[in-house]
């Protein structure tokens, strides 16, 4: 019995611990909430255009098609117009030009496949949505980094700012500040950013551009999870009416036995 309380002990520390640790494991940068893009089919698809232009290039989205599109309400004629390089056809998965050789040589890492990085930066520090949008809005400029650029939530960050031209050059403002665990000792910390140069797009327009390019990465994780809630709905409804019919039978059958 000593035993089995001092496994639940551990458990129940365990299991206190793990928020923690995920916003630690985070950078402890704290994320901002991702506007809900989810309905809003002009939102998507101009995110699904910022996605072609800024990140295809380096990343690839292997598991989706181009022709996938036509569930945001897009035609092929607008597809192929709009969001397709030369040579590429409608069916065809969205790859990337760039090969992995080169990109390990110039980056140091092989850009990740993006097909489903919204789940997979999901964590109970906060959504893959909220981690990309933060992501996406604080890059600034380092000079001590081999790209120029790095990132609050991501420090180090071997990716350059592809969206530096919407958004602008900015740097990271730090102050130098007492440590409140270790008396005399000076730590630098973040005070905001500061702008360098502006870019092509306002703060507020930025910030509308990276919640449509993240939602449309949210809705590339999984393209049918909107038929998937809409059906949910009407499940529900059938059992609530099916359970509904059964109480009344069962209350009849059993009046007639008796």
């Amino acid at each position: 019995m000593t035993l089995l309380k001092m496994l639940l002990k551990k458990l129940l520390i365990a299991a206190c611990l793990l928020p923690t640790l995920a916003l630690a494991n985070s950078g402890g940068y704290p994320l901002d909430v991702a506007p809900d893009r989810s309905n809003n089919l002009a939102a998507l698809q101009n995110g699904a255009k910022l996605f072609v232009n800024y990140c295809l290039n380096c990343h690839a989205a292997a598991s989706m098609r181009y022709n996938r599109l036509r569930d945001l309400g897009l035609t092929e004629d607008q597809i192929k117009t709009n969001l397709l390089f030369s040579g590429d056809k409608v069916g065809d998965l969205m790859k990337t030009s760039l090969q992995a050789k080169d990109a390990k040589e110039w980056f140091g890492v092989v850009p990740p496949d993006l097909s489903v990085i919204a789940r997979a930066k999901a964590s109970s520090a906060g959504s893959g949505s909220d981690y990309l949008y933060t992501y996406l809005r604080t890059f600034y400029k380092d000079e001590s980094r081999p790209t120029g650029w790095n990132n609050m939530v991501f420090p180090n960050v071997g990716m350059p700012h592809a969206l530096w031209q919407l958004q602008g050059i900015r740097t990271a403002k730090m102050v130098e500040e007492k440590d409140p665990h270790e008396p005399g000792k000076l730590v630098h910390n973040f005070a905001g950013f500061e702008t360098v140069t502006p870019g092509t797009m306002s703060a507020t327009e930025y910030d509308g551009a990276v919640a449509d390019l993240v939602g449309y990465l949210n809705w590339m994780a999984e393209p049918s999870q909107g038929l998937r809630k809409r059906l949910g709905v009407w499940v529900v409804l059938f059992l609530a009416m099916f359970s509904f019919l059964a109480w009344r039978l069962n209350a009849s059958f059993w009046k007639e036995v008796k």
